[in-house]
């Protein structure tokens, strides 16, 4: 306060508030006296005087009056001056009473004197907040680009207030389909329509650009809206996600051009916090592949719950100096751990989870690439998938961890490829260590996720960049998709709700054709079709045309959260489990064609693409041992 208080503009506004308790107390008297104040009544307003102004702007300085930057008043500092002035009213009046001198202030004088200077020092502060905004902005709107707001909303208000002061963009219009907005203006835009009048409106204000402002409401009326102004070939932007406004990462007036993630997006998670925290605050958790596109995500979204310690394990050191870079500078309360290990490291495990003793593990650690694990890595994904799977939970088993966590996945039902195969292992791995009590093991399954490393939106944005053309498998192909935070949010609270042995299933919506994703891609990135081709290249290795959640065996039970549901599938036992990893070790060095039908002895909805001149040999120790 010392500092602010020689800055030359602190003293200009303290100057500035003198003058006008000075004159407010002038002006108290005239109104009381009808503007004829008696001579012996004006001498004692002059007596008075100096009392009033030194005692006023006292509290004034107590009150923090001059913090503030005159610029960006606002009701805030309004209410500071109210209560500021408020209080030297009272203290003015106690002063003169106790002093019981011969001077008499009349008390309408007392109480004209506070209403006045409010008036004065609130409208000064307003009015030149008004002139200054005029004087910076006034004169550029009119060189803005005139933009339509769809949407009327707490956002959409936001977003308006924000533009005000924008060079680049003029808002024109506003577009909602709430009734009782209609004709209504906002910050002095005019709300004129529905969203469905956006071409009558469009081409009346000969607009060219429009901005989303409607991030809170069900995604498929988003969506409907970008379709339209698309259908218009007006250029579409967005604000940010609903989630990124609440956290403070971003603010409402950071537009960006609409992207295939807001076609494909979702309503936002509802997750249940208070449970979370009791998950996660001030407790130990780990994060396995915390590195990846899931793990990291996790990783970010426990931070926010405040745990004490989060061990976040990877093989590879790129992945984690990538996280660690981007964690650290946060300066979090969390403690954080960064270990290159690998997963099917026994020992490694052991003094890891022996050294933290974190009371969640989440298992997000895995091969996963598809086309890649089929032909020349069946043995790395399964030893990987399921070994690693194996080792770290018995780990977590052995060293007290009360819950663990399995990112699984759809291709897991009824698989055609070794990765999906493996992973419906691992399932059956955590089943099979499941106990009366002691580790509570919970699988968790989806489908695809926006943007990961491996899907198909980075390499469609890449062959675009490229001038084309987009390759896709087949016509026909459809996947599952949801965003990596909504993924990473649904595997925390499957985490919280599960009791162990459970596999939780997250709803994935709709599933979408990736041709049409394309053309929509092509669309956005202000291409036609006929620019950027799409060429079918045929299915690769272990691919199916279609994803599924369950298998044909298995069905579902609803849960208290909506997005999410148990499956009733097969479990196995300790003694198939052990079995199960004697095989695994004892296929090292044999035939791929082999391995794969041996596979499908283990996982009956395996179906093995291999070739029909391999002999099928199933191990009698498959065929023999129960699953229930």
């Amino acid at each position: 306060m010392k500092k602010s208080m020689t800055n030359p503009r602190t003293i200009l506004a303290i100057f500035h508030d003198i003058v006008a308790a000075a004159f407010a107390w002038v002006v108290a008297y005239l109104l009381r006296f009808n503007f004829s104040v008696p001579a012996d009544f004006a001498s004692e307003m002059l007596l008075t005087l100096g009392w009033v102004v030194v005692l006023q702007v006292g509290v004034f300085i107590g009150f923090g009056l001059y913090r503030g930057v005159w610029r960006f008043a606002s009701v805030a500092d309004l209410k500071r001056i109210f209560l500021a002035v408020s209080s030297a009213a009272v203290l003015l009046a106690a002063f003169f009473f106790m002093l019981k001198t011969d001077v008499v202030i009349p008390r309408s004088v007392l109480v004209l004197d506070p209403l006045l200077l409010i008036l004065f020092m609130g409208g000064s502060r307003f009015a030149y907040r008004a002139w200054k905004e005029h004087l910076l902005y006034g004169m550029t709107l009119k060189q803005g680009e005139p933009v339509i707001v769809l949407g009327a909303g707490e956002a959409a208000i936001a977003l308006v207030k924000d533009l005000a002061r924008s060079t680049q963009w003029r808002v024109v219009a506003l577009l909602d389909d709430d009734l009782t907005m209609q004709g209504r203006e906002i910050f002095g835009v005019k709300v004129r329509g529905t969203i469905a009048q956006l071409a009558s409106v469009s081409r009346y204000l000969s607009v060219k650009y429009v901005i989303v402002a409607m991030p809170s409401v069900h995604h498929q009326k988003r969506r409907e809206a970008i379709e339209l102004a698309n259908a218009l070939e007006l250029e579409v932007m967005t604000v940010p996600a609903i989630d990124d406004l609440m956290s403070g990462k971003v603010s409402v007036s950071q537009i960006r051009k609409v992207d295939v993630e807001d076609l494909l997006g979702r309503d936002a998670v509802k997750l249940d916090s208070s449970g979370l925290q009791m998950l996660i605050d001030q407790k130990v958790v780990m994060v396995s592949g915390a590195g990846g596109s899931i793990g990291s995500e996790l990783c970010r979204q426990i931070v926010k719950y405040q745990p004490n310690v989060l061990v976040c394990i990877d093989i590879s050191e790129f992945s984690l100096y990538q996280l660690e870079q981007e964690l650290s500078p946060l300066r979090l309360p969390t403690r954080l751990i960064y270990l290159t290990t690998d997963v099917k490291n026994s020992v490694q495990m052991n003094h890891i989870l022996a050294q933290y003793q974190p009371s969640v593990v989440f298992h997000a650690a895995a091969y996963k690439h598809v086309p890649m694990m089929e032909n020349g890595n069946v043995w790395e994904a399964l030893s990987n998938n399921v070994i690693g799977t194996h080792t770290i939970a018995k780990a977590c088993k052995d060293n007290g961890v009360a819950k663990f966590v399995l990112i699984s996945t759809d291709k897991a039902v009824n698989p055609t490829n070794v990765m999906g195969a493996s992973k419906r292992l691992a399932e059956m791995v955590c089943q099979g260590l499941q106990g009366d009590k002691g580790t509570r093991f919970v699988i968790v399954r989806f489908g695809n996720v926006l943007g990961s490393s491996g899907s198909v939106i980075p390499k469609f944005r890449e062959q675009i960049a490229k001038g084309g053309p987009i390759t896709i498998t087949h016509p026909e192909i459809t996947r599952y998709f949801m965003s990596i935070p909504e993924a990473a949010q649904l595997v925390m609270q499957a985490g919280l709700m599960g009791k162990g042995g459970e596999i939780f299933v997250l709803d994935m919506g709709e599933p979408v054709k990736i041709a049409d994703l394309a053309l929509d891609m092509i669309r956005l990135s202000g291409f036609s079709a006929d620019e950027i081709k799409i060429e079918y290249v045929g299915l690769r290795p272990g691919e199916k045309l279609y994803e599924e959640l369950l298998a044909d065996d298995e069905h579902t039970m609803p849960t208290p959260h909506e997005k999410l549901r148990i499956a009733q599938a097969r479990t196995a036992n300790l003694s198939w489990v052990s079995n199960l990893l004697v095989w695994i070790e004892g296929l090292h060095g044999s035939h791929e064609a082999q391995m794969k039908l041996e596979l499908s002895g283990w996982v009956e909805e395996y179906s093995p693409q291999v070739s029909s001149s391999v002999d099928a040999h199933i191990p009698t120790s498959a065929q023999h041992i129960t699953v229930h």
